[in-house]
């Protein structure tokens, strides 16, 4: 279970924690891969930039993590298949974050797994066979396997002797066992740790750099840190962002980039952003880089309904949002979903959250593509779980020309895209989830496409051609039941 009700708490007693404490894959992913450093226009909210490709289209991403944290060794991945790529894509989606396991990649220091990286490689032709973009995320939970989960492997895990006191119910109560916060130490400050960690993205990249469905590599997972003597949680989040992850980022920055030139960078804040804190990283120095925080609410893991007044949405996009203007880069969010979402309140803590991710954002992954109950996207059967269909709506996975408006209005399920055409040739491409009756796409401006209806029950994907310079409106409604 993911459940994170311990930050609440940690906010008021860390002292006491701290003393003892949609187009085709191959030509989409490669233009994306291949884009230039990201450049804001007038239109984007607060000057944050947007993702973009080679030929200077405004790319965004939607879908969900894929994972398999049950599976070991001979086993790892084996419960992803080619039907997670293929439903994904016949919801309209565009993108997975992929969770690979240092732990299972080089189990014994210096013998990296060759099977692993044949099975990665698997996972990663079924998405390009389905147009999928994949996030790959050096994954770790509570570090890793010498504490009962994933991630960093045992023999890269320095304890000191310090005690460590498992807590089944709260798990990420763990991260603040006084073991686990030193084993973050030695892998941010151990040099001989540091050239360990860079050789294994190092290999990463060596093997999937010319892969056509990997968009970027996400660093480490929801890194943290050692809160030291009289710190309160939100100041030792800033000191571990601003003097161990942002060295950390720039060492791996270049160890990818001696085997990986154009793929882009994804870092992550420690959790504590999800507080509404904003983040102490500094400067990564690279051109590509994306900020990819995550989207929890401490009380809704914790059980909680969403609790409109309290503000929580706004708190979080002030603060998420200030590094990426800042730093001039985009915004993907990483994770995102509660646990309990058939909850009375979270319809509308859906609608809300997503018109804030797509405020700010050039994308979001949702937690979790499976099959079943708790975190899953989908039940059994592959039907969205109550209010999980609000995350299948229209949207441009990519526009050749400067957007202006872009929004979707879940009231009468109308979607608009307003953009001047590039003078550069280009295609934009209207993603479209299965409908009741369908869609129904009009054009505004000197534009024709091949399609102007979708039929029922079925995803479509439209291409935009448009005039160079032109002014385009593409408008996107449902299309009435017989």
């Amino acid at each position: 279970m993911r459940t994170r009700r311990t930050i609440p708490i940690l906010l008021g007693c860390s002292l006491l924690l701290a003393a003892g404490a949609p187009a085709p894959a191959a030509h989409a992913a490669r233009a994306a891969r291949a884009a230039p450093a990201a450049s804001a226009s007038p239109a984007d909210p607060g000057g944050i930039p947007r993702l973009t490709d080679d030929r200077g289209r405004t790319l965004t991403l939607r879908g969900w993590n894929v994972e398999d944290k049950a599976n070991r060794g001979e086993q790892a991945l084996s419960a992803i298949t080619e039907k997670h790529f293929r439903d994904l894509r016949a919801k309209g989606f565009n993108f997975a974050r992929l969770l690979v396991f240092w732990d299972d990649l080089e189990p014994r220091q210096g013998q990296y797994s060759q099977a692993y990286l044949r099975t990665i490689e698997q996972v990663l032709n079924w998405a390009d066979k389905h147009g999928i973009h994949v996030l790959i995320d050096a994954h770790q939970d509570v570090f890793g396997p010498a504490f009962g989960h994933r991630g960093i492997p045992e023999w890269a895990t320095r304890t000191d002797g310090l005690p460590f006191t498992p807590h089944p119910d709260d798990w990420f109560s763990e991260y603040f066992e006084p073991a686990v916060q030193r084993a973050f130490t030695h892998l941010y400050e151990d040099e001989d740790l540091r050239r360990a960690q860079a050789r294994m993205w190092r290999v990463l990249a060596d093997r999937f750099e010319d892969h056509p469905a990997v968009l970027g590599y996400d660093l480490i997972n929801e890194p943290m840190g050692e809160l030291r003597e009289g710190e309160d949680l939100p100041t030792a989040a800033r000191r571990i962002e601003r003097d161990q992850l942002t060295p950390m980022y720039n060492r791996l920055a270049d160890a990818v980039r001696r085997a990986d030139d154009d793929t882009w960078l994804f870092v992550e804040p420690t959790p504590i952003v999800g507080e509404g804190v904003p983040t102490g990283l500094g400067r990564i120095k690279d051109p590509k880089v994306v900020y990819a925080p995550h989207f929890y609410n401490a009380a809704m893991e914790a059980g909680a309904d969403y609790d409109p007044s309290a503000g929580w949405i706004e708190s979080y996009e002030a603060a998420v949002t200030a590094y990426p203007k800042e730093q001039r880069i985009p915004v993907v969010v990483g994770e995102w979903g509660p646990l309990n979402n058939s909850l009375p309140n979270m319809s509308r803590f859906y609608r809300e959250a997503l018109s804030s991710l797509n405020r700010y954002s050039s994308g979001w992954a949702g937690y979790v593509w499976c099959y079943g109950g708790g975190y899953c996207a989908v039940d059994d059967r592959g039907r969205f779980r109550t209010n999980k269909e609000q995350t299948a709506a229209p949207y441009a996975p990519a526009v050749a020309g400067r957007v202006g408006t872009d929004a979707y209005d879940p009231a009468n399920g109308t979607y608009r895209l307003q953009y001047r055409a590039s003078l550069r040739p280009g295609t934009t491409d209207i993603s479209l989830p299965p409908g009741p009756a369908g869609w129904r796409i009009a054009l505004d401006g000197p534009a024709w496409t091949s399609t102007r209806t979708v039929s029922a029950g079925r995803a479509g994907e439209v291409r935009v051609h448009a005039w160079p310079g032109a002014r385009i409106t593409v408008t996107v409604t449902p299309r009435t039941p017989r």
